[in-house]
């Protein structure tokens, strides 16, 4: 995944619980997974009308 291994994954979870504190962690990542939702559907559609195009 990226390139990350389990030791760095546990590094940045513990980094995000110190800055953000464990009452909004949960907001933190509810937010940062409609980001990346919002993100593949934006390229999904980018994708789209790109093979439209070359069609």
């Amino acid at each position: 995944m990226f390139g990350i291994g389990p030791w760095e994954l546990i590094l940045i979870l513990v980094i995000a619980l110190v800055i953000f504190g464990p009452g909004k962690l949960p907001d933190v990542g509810k937010a940062l997974g409609n980001g990346l939702k919002e993100f593949r559907k934006a390229s999904e559609g980018i994708k789209s009308e790109s093979q439209k195009e070359v069609s």
